[in-house]
């Protein structure tokens, strides 16, 4: 299960707070089958046209976090929320967001940040289909796009900002005429970062606790496949083959192995797509729109996609490298088995591995069983693998 905390924070309580710009640069520096009917409406404190809107997107009867903190949050509350992958988090944030904006219209209404800019958009997109009906301006701002562009954007004063903590600290300090010293709301999840600040904008926060600890959802099967290194790519093939007809997330540790390993199994004849933080914005937009489209069925990644993406067919989450951090495993295979859909997950282990596998098994508290395989199926395509490790690392070297 990974538990994110977000943090819901209302005008009203920074009354009698330092500047908020002071604030945000503190943040930022330190560092997602009967819809919303009525009666659940009445329940949680929606208005109907919010409810029409969660209609119209298909999403299904409240989670369990929109649940506990969406009447919270329309009461004024400060809000920290902890939840599980998938659980439902951005709907928690922004209904409220979008009801007060409905009961107090005003530019820079909300601000919310978030640690990938894949995230940010992905935010973004959500609140312009919740908000379509009643003409909600969004605008994200993050890094790897034109700062210019952006200071036009932003004097157009949108109802609600998305951004990532670097590109809003350079607005901050550069855009002339921007502050936020007018923001009614503030959602962030780097509250596990700044524990020893918090006072300075949570007043009296009410905890909205649906997880407690770091842990996997009930309907993802996870194990672990054993291997020696020099083996990693024939292996890889091999569950490919064997579990054909699913899309596939494969984790890489870096971006050149990522771009390698992109370029091998497209060799090899497999309809894969790169994402890592070295290409440019847009080309790392247009790998999750092919992805999100089906067009491409694997997604070859750093875990620049680990965190908060909502890709609702994800089938099977590889681990081809094994993280360096355990709670990055959470992430990960966090993107497969989301909003109770069922999911696989495969860790590649190998001799150098061992150490970093036991500090996952213990942080999830489980043994994780073994990926059978039989090595002489495998290496039946050790030929055709090295020829493509070859090619690849041949159009590697042109770059």
């Amino acid at each position: 299960m990974d538990v994110h905390s977000w943090g819901f924070l209302t005008r009203s309580n920074w009354v009698d707070q330092p500047d908020i710009t002071r604030s945000l640069l503190l943040i930022c520096n330190t560092v997602a089958h009967q819809g919303y009917c009525r009666t659940l409406c009445e329940c949680l404190g929606l208005i109907d046209v919010l409810c029409e809107a969660c209609e119209k997107i298909k999403w299904k009867a409240p989670s369990k976090i929109q649940r506990e903190a969406i009447p919270v949050a329309l009461k004024g509350k400060d809000v920290i929320g902890l939840a599980e992958t998938g659980s439902g988090k951005t709907g928690a944030f922004a209904l409220p967001i979008l009801q007060s904006l409905l009961e107090n219209p005003q530019r820079y209404f909300a601000l919310i940040l978030t640690p990938t800019r894949e995230l940010a958009f992905q935010i973004a997109e959500q609140f312009e289909a919740l908000g379509a009906s009643i003409g909600v301006k969004c605008a994200v701002i993050v890094g790897g796009m034109d700062m210019m562009a952006q200071a036009l954007t932003l004097a157009k004063k949108p109802h609600i900002l998305i951004a990532t903590p670097g590109r809003l600290v350079d607005h901050l300090e550069n855009t002339k005429g921007f502050n936020l010293r007018a923001l009614k709301f503030l959602v962030t999840p780097i509250y596990n970062f700044i524990r020893g600040r918090n006072n300075v904008l949570f007043i009296d926060p009410v905890k909205v606790e649906v997880s407690t600890k770091y842990q996997t959802v009930d309907k993802l099967q996870q194990s672990y496949l054993f291997i020696p290194v020099k083996f990693k790519d024939v292996y890889l093939v091999h569950v490919l083959n064997e579990m054909a007809g699913n899309t596939f997330m494969v984790f890489c540790a870096t971006c050149s192995n990522t771009m390698r390993t992109a370029l091998l199994l497209r060799n090899l004849g497999f309809n894969a797509v790169p994402l890592h933080g070295q290409m440019s914005q847009n080309k790392r937009l247009g790998a999750l729109t092919k992805f999100r489209a089906k067009s491409r069925s694997i997604l070859i990644s750093t875990d620049v996609a680990s965190r908060g993406l909502d890709i609702p067919h994800v089938d099977v989450v590889i681990n081809f490298d094994i993280p360096t951090h355990s709670k990055d495993y959470i992430h990960r295979v966090g993107r497969t088995a989301r909003a109770g859909r069922a999911g696989k997950s495969i860790t590649f282990v190998s001799q150098y591995d061992v150490e970093l596998y036991q500090r996952i098994e213990h942080l999830i508290g489980k043994k994780l069983p073994l990926y059978v395989t039989q090595e002489a199926e495998v290496m039946i395509l050790q030929e055709r693998v090295a020829e493509a490790q070859r090619i690849a690392k041949t159009v590697r070297s042109l770059f």
